[in-house]
């Protein structure tokens, strides 16, 4: 089994990857903070993060580690469209103070091929719940990489490739393994 996690930005195409992977057989666990938004938006909140950011990120987080968790299969290669850490990074992006016990569990994370999507302009878009502008994005990239190397992961960085080049190269990354 590996754990194989997709990070990056809003917006740098981390959800197409994801999806183009799981058509080649790998099993995905799919971004939830979308679904998690449009939830607190049928009970009148229109951007649950924004509004209480603390609250926000533990229902993200619990259900992020959740997904890590559930990946138990010998046989598999699990991909994860972000993870708990990418919580914690959106935190310090926002200047969010937050007790460090809430999300202790993150040192324990572990995968064994960790990729990240950088910011691109070109294919950078908003919509009803990616509300950040680009800057906002490159912020965000930063927030990431410094909050995952302060946890001993090494992310590896997909080129601005098309979709099918950059599923061929985590697949020749992979293989390579």
């Amino acid at each position: 089994m590996r754990k194989i996690l997709i990070t990056g930005g809003p917006s740098t195409g981390k959800t197409i990857l994801v999806n183009e992977l799981e058509k080649l057989g790998f099993k995905c666990f799919k971004e939830i903070s979308r679904e998690i938004t449009k939830e607190w938006k049928k009970k009148g909140i229109d951007q649950f993060f924004l509004t209480d950011p603390i609250a926000f990120s533990k229902v993200l987080y619990k259900g992020r580690l959740n997904q890590y968790k559930s990946a138990k299969n010998h046989n598999k290669n699990y991909v994860f469209d972000r993870g708990p850490i990418d919580v914690i990074a959106y935190l310090n992006f926002k200047n969010v103070s937050y007790d460090s016990e809430l999300f202790k569990s993150s040192s324990e994370l572990n995968y064994d091929f960790s990729f990240i999507l950088p910011p691109w302009e070109e294919i950078y878009t908003n919509d009803l719940e990616r509300y950040e502008s680009f800057e906002e994005c490159e912020r965000i990239n930063q927030n990431l990489v410094k909050t995952y190397k302060e946890n001993k992961i090494n992310l590896i960085e997909v080129p601005k490739f098309s979709v099918k080049e950059r599923v061929n190269f985590i697949k020749e990354f992979l293989s390579n393994e």
